[in-house]
């Protein structure tokens, strides 16, 4: 089985974790007792992960079959994003301005507002074969997948929107540019976790290089050379005050590797 060497404190969006061998999956061979990364931009990867795997070049494509966009999981968002654009395709504009691969936002039903990845869905394949959007269980950012995706088949329709493009820019304007794994806790249902972070004082707070961001607070920014133990003690501490002065249980939206 082939694997390559992965130093997560470069790969990873938040730039930190150990240098480890990660298995690769190849030819939909999945390997046993790993847990699978993408192109870890929602991942805070311990110093002693459990074993890895990773979609192997081989499921990064784009092709249109009939009435279907078909895309390999390892594919990122900004090559669908170009793709769609040069082939005058709708409704995956919003995919520049989310990190990642298909795989992982898939998993997470990843989008910016009502405009979701599961929106236009209409099957992912996995080892089991084809399973059609109704039989997956999906809300605001969590689906039932609990198996590695190799590819998923979208609607296609013309028409593509650089206004929506631009729409979707303006958007994201708020957000830090240092190194950070996107937006660190889930909204509540109501609410935001940003202002939650923000009215408990934590907005701003730093422990080492680790803070949550002064220009928005549920993002967890790393200002260079930030540590595992330094993350987790802002999260944890997060959860902690939030839970105390508002009675709401923070959680993650970036997923962690210990």
């Amino acid at each position: 089985m082939n694997s390559k060497t992965i130093d997560f404190s470069k790969f990873s969006s938040i730039r930190i974790g150990p240098i480890v061998d990660v298995a690769l999956i190849e030819d939909d061979i999945i390997p046993q007792g790993c847990v699978i990364v993408g192109s870890a931009n929602n991942l805070l990867v311990s110093p002693t992960p459990p074993p890895l795997m990773i979609l192997s070049k081989q499921y990064d494509f784009i092709r249109i079959e009939g009435n279907r966009l078909i895309i390999g999981a390892a594919t990122p968002g900004g090559r669908v994003v170009s793709f769609c654009k040069k082939n005058d395709i709708a409704h995956f504009e919003y995919l520049s301005k989310l990190p990642g691969t298909l795989g992982g936002m898939l998993k997470m039903n990843a989008g910016l507002k009502e405009y979701e990845i599961f929106n236009h869905l209409i099957a992912i394949r996995t080892q089991s074969g084809w399973k059609q959007k109704n039989e997956i269980e999906y809300g605001y950012r969590k689906t039932s997948i609990d198996e590695v995706i190799f590819e998923a088949a979208f609607e296609l329709e013309s028409g593509f929107s650089h206004e929506r493009l631009e729409m979707f820019a303006q958007m994201r304007s708020n957000q830090p540019r240092e190194a950070s794994a996107g937006s660190c806790f889930k909204n509540p249902p109501n609410d935001y976790a940003g202002r939650l972070i923000e009215a408990a004082g934590l907005k701003g707070k730093r422990v080492g290089a680790m803070a949550f961001s002064e220009v928005h607070a549920n993002f967890l920014v790393n200002y260079g050379g930030g540590m595992y133990a330094d993350a987790l003690t802002l999260i944890d501490e997060a959860k902690k005050r939030v839970f105390e002065q508002f009675n709401i249980e923070l959680m993650c939206e970036v997923v962690i590797l210990k």
